[in-house]
């Protein structure tokens, strides 16, 4: 699923290339996504134009000015899902579900092979982002120490729930979650109130820097994933631990373990790792690697 540094990557692709520009018409595939596009949603959108291209967490949000309104468009690209920016006369490939037409001679194309993914039309920006912030915490760059330490220390949850929780932080998903607990030498599996307000501190400046690697590398490309041109992602030639089951740690020369926590497949180095969890934890193979880092 494409995270904060693929969803920042294709905002930044596409900002140059959409702001400024007019939706001139839509079409929508008959299949439907998980949260589909609306028919009616069509008029309301044509002839509006784009006046900003942002992100919050893991959502893309076009800002739309119309004559009557300050509308929003709401993208979230689920599973597989792409947002792209191409000539209109550049064949439609397989699984292209919403199309918005640019003056200019330009498309931007939602295409989603899995259908996990969301496109929706909002017509008061200023409500939908209420709400989006009742149930999204603050984004990962520059987290107040003090509330961090607060959730962290104030739950019994292991650490890789309390970073895929979404309304603690925002935009940090599966593969960064277990990257950021890596790098601050921390267990996936260790409750959090049993973290030291010193360990607190090294976890969210992991999370940063590896989110801004990432972002530098324009997000991570395991499958289907490429930015708002069309590019593919880099970081996933410098994985410590994500997808790396039994190959060696770079730092220890350990062996990378895997074992779902929260649910969720996490890898992790147990030596590199190891303070602080109290017990031995079984290792699985990962279900679903990495099939390329390239």
């Amino acid at each position: 699923m494409p995270e904060l540094p693929e969803v920042e990557t294709v905002v930044r692709d596409l900002r140059p290339l959409l702001v400024g520009r007019t939706i001139t018409s839509v079409r929508q595939s008959r299949h439907k996504l998980r949260r589909p596009w609306k028919p009616a949603w069509n008029a309301n959108a044509i002839d509006s134009r784009v006046e900003s291209v942002r992100r919050r967490g893991k959502w893309i949000l076009i800002d739309l000015a119309s004559q009557s309104s300050s509308p929003l468009l709401r993208v979230h690209l689920g599973m597989s899902g792409q947002f792209t920016i191409v000539p209109a006369t550049l064949a439609e490939p397989d699984h292209v579900h919403v199309v918005f037409a640019l003056d200019g001679g330009n498309e931007l194309r939602l295409r989603d092979p899995r259908r996990f993914g969301a496109a929706e039309y909002f017509p008061d920006r200023a409500a939908l982002e209420t709400e989006m912030n009742a149930d999204l915490g603050p984004e990962p760059f520059g987290l107040n120490a003090d509330y961090f330490r607060s959730v962290v220390r104030g739950t019994a949850r292991n650490l890789k729930a309390v970073l895929l929780d979404q309304k603690i932080v925002a935009g940090v998903g599966n593969i960064y979650a277990d990257e950021a607990l890596f790098r601050a030498k921390l267990h996936p599996g260790r409750a959090g109130k049993s973290v030291t307000n010193a360990e607190c501190d090294h976890l969210r400046e992991a999370i940063e820097a590896v989110l801004l690697r990432a972002i530098e590398s324009r997000g991570s490309t395991i499958r289907d994933y490429v930015g708002g041109s069309g590019l593919r992602g880099g970081f996933q030639n410098e994985f410590a631990v994500y997808g790396r089951t039994d190959e060696r740690c770079s730092v220890c020369e350990g062996t990378i373990a895997c074992a779902r926590f929260a649910g969720r497949t996490s890898h992790y180095c147990p030596q590199c790792q190891s303070q602080g969890i109290g017990k031995k934890v079984k290792s699985t193979k990962t279900p679903r690697a990495p099939t390329s880092r390239s």
